[in-house]
């Protein structure tokens, strides 16, 4: 039991990074060049700033 337990939560921890990860994604790429540029972030690391916005 105790492992069905475990690997439910690993399985919903990912599961909700994976959330946080593609709405933040979404969230950067509906912005403009300039609001990304005022944030301090160029285009080219969305993926980047979303992967350490999901951990």
């Amino acid at each position: 039991m105790y492992q069905e337990n475990t690997m439910f939560e690993v399985l919903k921890t990912r599961i909700t990074a994976w959330k946080r990860y593609s709405r933040t994604v979404s969230e950067l790429n509906a912005l403009t060049n300039r609001e990304l540029a005022d944030l301090g972030i160029a285009r080219a690391d969305i993926q980047r700033v979303a992967r350490e916005a999901a951990r």
